[in-house]
């Protein structure tokens, strides 16, 4: 069965940065792509990036510049390096990964971002 399982998540100062880790098991094929989403409290839940295995990216307006999002085609892993986070960032980040035709989510980790 395949499980996919987030890290990296934290409390961080305003202006910092955090990397979060995305981590598929139970499974022998790669990960090919890899998107991130957010539910802050309150809200539904919102698409803030994307990374394809074959090189392709794309982000929402609300993190271009800050985020980035990559896949460690060696490892099968993916990531979300934040920078400049903001007290909007706060929330729930999930990962949901791509693994030959379907799609996997993972439970979530907290990024808290407060002075």
């Amino acid at each position: 069965q395949v499980q996919v399982v987030e890290s990296g998540g934290g409390l961080v100062q305003p202006g910092g940065s955090l990397r979060l880790s995305c981590v598929a098991s139970g499974t022998a094929f790669d990960m090919n792509i890899v998107s991130w989403y957010r539910r802050a409290q309150g809200n539904q839940r919102e698409w803030i990036a994307t990374r394809l295995r074959a090189g392709a990216y794309n982000y929402a307006d609300s993190v271009k510049g800050r985020f980035a999002v990559s896949i460690d085609n060696a490892k099968n892993e993916g990531y979300l390096q934040m920078n400049n986070l903001q007290l909007e960032d706060t929330g729930v980040y999930y990962c949901k990964a791509t693994i030959r035709t379907r799609e996997y989510w993972g439970q979530g980790t907290q990024v808290t971002v407060s002075s």
